[in-house]
This record gives structure tokens, C-alpha cells and sequence, in this order.
């Protein structure tokens, strides 16, 4: 079974001629799309070389300027029943701002396109902004290095993933577009794409899991839901009502207030305001006299005395002491002065 799964190497499918299909099509078909307006002065330019590569499989191609529109027809010569939707895809991909030298590639047999539309999957702007960047990478390398795993020519452009290449290719290219618009960094499926790219290597390792092999990235939400500063708590539910509030006039005769006098009254609530204004006046005088209050000053750490265990030997430094007196400076010891006056006394008593 496993042979039988197993491509082998260099086998190619055979291409399609004009013996496999000599009689042509019954019906003209035709393929139409539009392209933006920023695009036009590319097409003017390349027109002659995309009318030349479809004429070689017997596709009629017309360039609406005034419309804005690409229109590829069948002709009675056309014998390949596919090319049509090749040449559809040519046209597309043309209007998705490939350049004409990657897109030409849809005719090969081997090859095949893809264009993942991104611009739905984020509603946020500038969020899809950001993840898009995240896709391309700094100066395009996280887009290189899928192009090198994957063996596609990849293209991010407005609202599209324009990819082409081969079918297993096209295949991981969404899978990492899609992943990248839902929040998951491409880095963590290239690094999977690297392992698997070395795994299949092995031919020992064809018909085994790799699920062992490959990293398990677990998600982090960091972004926890903010919790409200007041929260609502439900009290446990009672058949009995809530207790009736009390009224002013209750309130007045639970304090004995309600059997005053109007001037009692008047009195008290005199008496309350100047205690109130008391309190405020002593506050402010605090604070006024703060001002005043001296700093606290640092400690000063007084030192220690030299401890006197350790004896100081007087007799030898008055010694040191009438040594240098004696010597005067720059003069020569006393022991080299001797030997030099009886040197000078000898030389006398030879000359002599």
C-alpha cells in the first residue's frame, strides 16, 4: 500500500496535445474580470507579451481601458479544454498586481494559484492593518521564508493573498494566511513547516504520525476581560418584603427633635454650623503650621577613639628623630665621609 501511495521520482503526467482532443470545442467560452485603475499603466506595457503566451494555446485576449476589464475567449482552435480556466487565473492574478513574469507560470501544468481574500476576517482596521505587517514581516523576510518552504510565489496586496505554485504549497500558504488574520504569529508555522520539511526527508518516517515530532503551541490570552469597579452582588431571595424607610418625621422623634421649639431648633442647628466652622479653622491652622516645623536632622555619628591596645614604641622614634637631625640634606653618611678623607690622604703621601 505504501508503494502504491508513493509518486515515484521524476514521474511527470504526460501533457495534453492536439491528438488527445482534434476536433476542438462546440461552444466558445469566455472569462471576464476587472482590475483597478493604478494597474492600467502596467497592462499598456506588458499587453504585447500576455496576448503572445495565450495566442500560443489559441486564447483570444482583449484589454478594456474604458470598462477597466480583461475578457480571455476560446477559439476554434483552442484543443486543451482546461486552458480556458488558466487564462482566467493569468487575468486575475494580472489584476491582483502580480507582475506578468510570476503570473505566465499558471499555464505550466504543474503549477496553480490561489487568492485568499483577507479583508473580511478582521473587523478592526487598524488591527487588520497590523496583522497584515505581521505577514509580511520586517523588509518581507516572514514572506521569503514561506516562499522558500513552500515553493510559491506569495503576494499581499489591498484585501488578497495572491500565492502560486504547487498544489501541497498553495495549501499551507492559506492555512498560514488564515491563521495569521485569526491572531496566531507565522512564525510558529514556518518553524512547523521547517520540522516537517526535514521529516520528509526520511524515508523511513513516510508512513509514520509526525504529530510527535512537531511543536504543540499553546494559546495565551493575555487580554483578560476588565472587571467593573462596582460590582452588583444579588442578595438571597426573601418572600417578605423590603422594611419601610423611615420618614423625616420618624427620624425627628426617634432623636427627640420633633418636640423642640422652632427657636430650640434654630438654636441647635446655629450651634452645629459654628462647630462645623471650628473644626475647618483648626485644619486650616494645621496646615499653616507645617510650614514651620523644623526638619528632622540627621544623626551625626560621632568617631571612635584610636583604641590604645596597640602600644607606640616612643624610645625608637625619638631615635629616628635625632638620626635625622644629624644627617643634613643631600650629605653623604658619616662611614662614607672616613673612607673618602683617607683615600684623599694616601693619594697625597704617593705624590709626595
Amino acid at each position: 500500500e505504501s508503494e502504491l501511495l508513493t509518486v515515484p521520482d521524476g514521474w511527470k503526467e504526460p501533457a495534453f496535445t492536439r491528438e488527445d482532443n482534434p476536433r476542438g470545442f462546440l461552444e466558445e467560452s469566455s472569462f471576464a474580470t476587472l482590475f483597478p485603475k493604478y494597474r492600467e499603466a502596467y497592462l499598456k506595457e506588458c499587453w504585447p507579451l500576455v496576448q503572445k503566451a495565450l495566442n500560443e494555446h489559441h486564447v483570444n485576449v482583449t484589454l478594456d481601458l474604458i470598462e477597466g476589464s480583461i475578457t480571455v475567449t476560446t477559439t476554434k482552435k483552442t484543443f486543451d479544454p482546461y486552458m480556458i480556466i488558466r487564462a482566467r487565473d493569468l487575468i486575475k492574478l494580472l489584476a491582483r498586481s502580480v507582475p506578468f513574469e510570476q503570473a505566465v507560470r499558471i499555464l505550466q501544468d504543474d503549477t496553480a494559484c490561489d487568492i485568499i481574500k483577507i479583508g473580511s476576517l478582521v473587523r478592526n482596521r487598524e488591527r487588520f492593518i497590523k496583522r497584515r505587517q505581521r505577514l509580511i514581516g520586517p523588509k518581507g523576510s516572514t514572506l521569503k521564508a514561506l516562499e522558500l518552504l513552500t515553493n510559491c510565489y506569495i503576494m499581499v496586496q489591498g484585501n488578497t493573498v495572491s500565492a502560486l505554485g504547487p498544489f501541497n504549497g498553495l495549501k499551507e500558504v492559506r492555512k498560514v494566511v488564515l491563521d495569521t488574520m485569526k491572531n496566531i504569529h507565522p512564525i510558529y508555522n514556518i518553524k512547523t513547516l521547517m520540522i516537517k520539511r526535514e521529516l520528509s526527508k526520511d524515508p523511513e518516517l513516510r508512513t509514520q504520525s509526525w504529530e510527535r515530532f512537531l511543536p504543540q503551541f499553546k494559546h495565551k490570552n493575555l487580554n483578560k476581560r476588565k472587571e467593573p469597579k462596582k460590582k452588583n452582588v444579588k442578595k438571597e431571595y426573601t418572600p417578605f418584603p423590603p422594611p419601610q424607610p423611615e420618614s423625616q418625621v420618624d427620624k425627628e422623634l426617634a432623636s427627640g427633635e420633633y418636640f423642640l421649639k422652632e427657636s430650640q431648633k434654630k438654636r441647635k442647628r446655629v450651634e452645629e454650623i459654628k462647630a462645623k466652622q471650628a473644626e475647618a479653622i483648626s485644619r486650616r491652622q494645621e496646615e499653616r503650621n507645617k510650614a514651620f516645623i523644623p526638619p528632622k536632622e540627621k544623626l551625626v555619628v560621632k568617631r571612635k577613639k584610636a583604641s590604645t591596645e596597640t602600644k607606640i614604641d616612643i624610645e625608637a622614634i625619638k631615635e629616628k628623630v635625632k638620626r635625622a637631625k644629624k644627617k643634613k640634606l643631600g650629605a653623604l653618611p658619616v662611614e662614607e665621609v672616613k673612607l673618602k678623607i683617607a683615600a684623599d690622604e694616601k693619594k697625597k703621601k704617593k705624590k709626595k
